[in-house]
């Protein structure tokens, strides 16, 4: 039981900011939801462009977790802070480049078969939210850092608090409260922007005002740059980046098809990806913690410490994902209704609940599967692993069932559970691969 108290001590932090930012996510398409059908499609397919630069970036920062916590010594505290720096400078100039990447991506969006009315309001929101790309980057630096040391509650508080500023903002600037004018859906994205601005700032503010935590920022300022760390952060961090590029490239993908099909489908999907969403957050913050556990052992060379984390964290994640499985199924007529009162894309939402039901599963698995991986700094071969899941499985079975087959709509999540569950047990092979050679 310890080794559960362990984990989960590392995890319920982690698992609030991630039900607090997808809690800020549900709300704004609850809010857009009532604007209009059109643009709850909009803001889906936005962000499903959206969603894959900011993933490859935020996997980038992810590349310092695993360094700092084979390092960590809580003896030796002043050794770390150097990381912090270098990861700083690795994360501002990779938030640049990805964001000027990711502007030029624009000019194809009117060419991915989306409707033109779509498209003309999703431009716009897209744009906005890729300018807050550079400060969430800067935030996950420092998240990343300290919770490679095993502190995951500072960037749990720091997202509480702006996700309530979040929503407040979206309140105001989607319907144009308090003396704002309306801005519908680009008022979401307005929020948005300004909320993440203010993040790297208060954790600033935070780890400056807790000597504990103060020396690392000492150190940190009084390093230097170091190629070595440099190239180390990148070689840990780029595979990461495109193996989460690889996965939400598949969802992506998937909702540009959905797209293809009506603007009901599109806009069924974004209610019920919102709610995988959810759960899926609460398995990553999981595996978060997984993370830290497996770096630390790894450092200090205790295999059986290693197991351990690995498998409590298994046995919490299928336990909790079969329940939402459940729930999904039990209430998938009830929960579009907080989105939406359009019958067409309740439907939707239902039938996509139930396919959703099966996949969580195995999407659970696979997310803390891979987070004992990073633990152990092995990012390549699962990177491999996961385009071979996502692309060669996933893709062509969600396309045939949709359009060859004629499945529809729910075709394109069926490919989702093939994608997944081919990624859960390669990667489960590959972590018993590496734990047997690191007893060796």
């Amino acid at each position: 039981m310890p080794v559960y108290r362990k984990n989960l001590a590392l995890a319920i932090p982690v698992i609030f900011s991630q039900i607090g930012q997808v809690t800020v996510n549900l709300v704004d398409s609850i809010m857009v939801g009532h604007i209009g059908t059109a643009q709850l499609a909009a803001a889906s397919f936005a962000t499903s462009v959206f969603l894959v630069g900011m993933l490859f970036g935020l996997g980038i920062t992810l590349g310092i977790t695993p360094l700092v916590g084979q390092s960590y010594n809580s003896n030796h505290p002043k050794n770390l802070g150097s990381w912090l720096k270098n990861g700083m400078l690795v994360n501002l100039i990779a938030s640049i480049l990805i964001c000027i990447a990711m502007s030029s991506v624009v000019f194809l969006m009117n060419r991915m078969g989306q409707s033109k009315e779509v498209v003309q309001m999703a431009v716009p929101f897209y744009l906005i939210h890729v300018s807050s790309l550079i400060p969430l980057m800067l935030f996950f630096s420092f998240k990343q850092f300290f919770e490679g040391i095993g502190n995951t509650k500072i960037a749990m508080t720091i997202t509480i608090i702006i996700n309530l500023v979040n929503i407040a903002l979206n309140y105001v600037l989607i319907y144009g409260k308090l003396g704002f004018p309306a801005m519908g859906l680009n008022g979401s994205g307005v929020a948005s922007l300004i909320s993440r601005l203010f993040m790297p700032v208060l954790f600033l503010l935070m780890i400056g005002r807790i000597p504990a935590f103060r020396v690392y920022l000492v150190d940190a300022i009084h390093s230097g740059f170091e190629r070595i760390k440099i190239k180390r952060i990148l070689s840990i961090g780029f595979p990461i980046g495109l193996q989460m590029v690889i996965e939400i490239l598949a969802f992506t993908l998937g909702a540009i098809m959905l797209g293809w099909i009506s603007k009901e489908s599109l806009a069924g999907h974004q209610i019920a990806i919102s709610m995988a969403s959810m759960t899926y957050m609460i398995s990553f913050g999981l595996a978060s913690a997984t993370t830290i556990r497996v770096s630390h052992a790894y450092g200090e060379h205790d295999r059986n410490e290693l197991k351990h984390a690995i498998f409590a964290s298994l046995h919490i994640v299928i336990a909790f994902m079969s329940l939402m499985g459940i729930l999904f199924v039990l209430l998938r007529n009830q929960l579009p209704l907080l989105f939406t009162s359009d019958p067409a894309v309740i439907e939707v939402a239902a039938g996509l609940l139930v396919v959703g039901a099966f996949f969580q599963i195995f999407d659970g698995m696979q997310v803390v599967l891979l987070g004992a991986l990073r633990g152990m700094a092995d990012v390549k071969i699962p990177m491999f692993i996961a385009f071979f899941s996502y692309i060669i499985v996933s893709l062509p079975i969600s396309y045939l069932l949709a359009f060859v087959f004629n499945f529809g709509y729910a075709g394109v999540w069926i490919g989702f559970v093939f994608g997944l569950s081919t990624a859960a047990v390669l990667f489960g092979l590959r972590l018993k691969h590496q734990v047997q050679k690191f007893g060796h």
